[in-house]
């Protein structure tokens, strides 16, 4: 088992977010706030309750530079939160939606963030020194539906983003006044605001959690149709692959070194995906240790399925069957829907993460000492 710590902090949860020493932990227990707890003396102690939104918030992310957090919400509201004193003080982000905020990512450089929304619209935010507020530039017209998550190149010029249309897109956000074109961009970097670099309609499902690898030649998303997707040379002509999962879909997945990437989702089990010396990447195993049982019947693993879709088993499934869906999550006990590194400074690969989920947990994981898994990372 590679959980190291476990906290139930509320019933649910539907993101999280650590401080930049990874001391305190930010969270949405489902709702219109944002709960801040500290670690004190290997107790955790709540010390903030953040409320300035009138919906359920979907989105948070902590600087690491400049110690801001940003929030997203359902009430089509965004907000940038400066710690001054002892207060956390909240600063309105100009977002122009008319459909609910869904999720937000700060830039590498932390000079921008970006927000996906349901109205099929992406918010470029930054601030603007002369009036001191947050404003935004939209990239409209170019999903066909709702965005469900953002992720940002290391070049902090490239966005990439899923979609409910079942499509993985890239755009330039490079803003005049805001952005330095950078030599390192290659061929993007000049590029205008909103262009789309490229469309990846790998998926015929929904698609969700989107991420980089840490030098940004690589990118995954998965499908709601249990499929995850990996795009290497991304430009006019991309190479992808894809991994069938015979379990349940992912809903967010983290990049832990070049050649590894933790899936988390309705499985309520860390899933481990890694490229061999080839480059093609295959699924390894669950991160906790789980019991499997195989079923000598198709009907027991029809049950079975049945019984993970509507969160119970069936009556008539036997009990190697039943005692195989109980144990599928070992920590969490309900869909895990965010990942979150624990980065160490000067140090690329990460070998410790967060995951949360609809449970109410937290659980902290450390990848050290797998045996199996160190030729990886």
């Amino acid at each position: 088992m590679t959980a190291i710590a476990v906290h139930g902090f509320a019933q649910c949860i539907t993101c999280h977010a650590w401080s930049p020493d990874h001391s305190m932990v930010a969270f949405c227990p489902n709702n219109n706030e944002v709960h801040i707890y500290k670690s004190v003396q290997d107790n955790w102690e709540r010390i903030h309750v953040l409320q300035k939104h009138d919906q359920i918030i979907s989105g948070i992310d902590w600087s690491v530079k400049s110690n801001r957090i940003v929030t997203a919400s359902h009430d089509r509201n965004s907000y940038v939160w400066n710690l001054e004193g002892s207060e956390w003080v909240p600063t309105l982000v100009i977002l122009r939606l008319n459909r609910a905020a869904l999720c937000v990512q700060w830039s590498p450089k932390e000079n921008k963030f970006a927000v996906g929304s349901g109205a099929k619209t992406v918010c470029i935010c930054y601030y603007e020194q002369e009036n001191n507020w947050w404003v935004s530039k939209l990239i409209r017209k170019r999903h066909d539906s709702s965005v469900t998550n953002v992720a940002w190149h290391p070049n902090n010029l490239l966005l990439a983003t899923t979609s409910t249309d079942g499509k993985c897109r890239i755009f330039s956000t490079f803003i005049k006044g805001v952005d330095t074109k950078d030599s390192k961009a290659g061929a993007f970097s000049d590029s205008k605001f909103g262009e789309l670099i490229v469309q990846l309609d790998l998926s015929f499902s929904w698609a969700f959690g989107v991420k980089w690898s840490p030098s940004g030649k690589t990118l995954a998303y998965a499908g709601h149709n249990s499929m995850i997707y990996f795009v290497d040379e991304i430009g006019p002509s991309p190479l992808a692959q894809n991994v069938a999962l015979r379990d349940l879909p992912l809903r967010d997945i983290l990049f832990v070194s070049e050649r590894m990437v933790i899936g988390v989702g309705f499985d309520c089990n860390p899933m481990v995906f890694a490229a061999d010396e080839r480059g093609i990447w295959s699924f390894i195993r669950f991160l906790g240790e789980r019991k499997t049982a195989s079923a000598s019947k198709y009907g027991s693993q029809f049950s079975e399925a049945f019984g993970k879709l509507y969160g119970q088993p069936r009556q008539d499934v036997g009990n190697e069957s039943v005692e195989s869906s109980r144990l599928r999550g070992i920590v969490h006990e309900n869909c895990i829907n965010c990942i979150v590194p624990l980065r160490e400074r000067r140090v690329s690969t990460i070998k410790r993460f967060s995951t949360s989920g609809l449970d109410g947990k937290v659980v902290i994981w450390d990848l050290e000492g797998q045996a199996d898994l160190s030729q990886y990372l």
